[in-house]
């Protein structure tokens, strides 16, 4: 799905205007089919008005401490299509690092989809039904309207539904003692 994305600004008289109006194409990766991630604004610095309006700079997908990221994350139901067999992992492992630069070097190799990231995370479902799991196999079930608050804990995402589960999500780049 493709993300309305509006930003405000301010014009050169202090002015509050309308700067941007676009629609955001999510990235999606050979490696991962029917994951969808809306990178809609983020910064690696402390917070201060675009009034222009432009996008501040957030290359790596995790922000920097000081830094932020909003976005959409799409899960898909658990047992979907997989990986094409005639996927050639060594161009979608570079894909992936290219759209999504430093999020696999979060990834845990020996547990699939569990990393641990120095952010404050705050989501909320907008639909379909997401499992967070966390040590010790500990999980919960959340439905359109829940909210979650994550600090900066070893976690990874399931979806045993039949529909994609959208969240919203803000994540906010923090001082961890065990990551960097």
């Amino acid at each position: 799905m493709d993300v309305r994305r509006v930003v405000t600004g301010h014009s050169v008289g202090g002015k509050a205007v309308f700067v941007s109006d676009e629609l955001v194409a999510p990235v999606t990766l050979a490696l991962l089919p029917g994951n969808e991630f809306h990178r809609l604004w983020g910064a690696d610095s402390k917070v201060t008005f675009p009034d222009d309006g432009s996008r501040p700079s957030s290359e790596q997908y995790f922000p920097s401490v000081d830094g932020f990221r909003f976005g959409f994350f799409t899960i898909p139901p658990d047992g979907g299509a997989g990986a094409p067999p005639d996927l050639d992992i060594n161009a979608a492992i570079a894909e992936f690092q290219e759209k999504l630069p430093g999020l696999a070097e979060h990834l845990e190799t020996d547990h699939p989809g569990m990393h641990t990231t120095a952010t404050i995370d705050y989501g909320i479902v907008i639909s379909g039904e997401a499992i967070l799991e966390l040590d010790d196999r500990e999980k919960v079930t959340l439905r359109p309207g829940d909210a979650y608050i994550q600090n900066g804990t070893r976690h990874r995402w399931s979806n045993k539904g039949d529909v994609p589960a959208v969240i919203a999500v803000t994540l906010l780049g923090a001082h961890h003692r065990t990551v960097a």
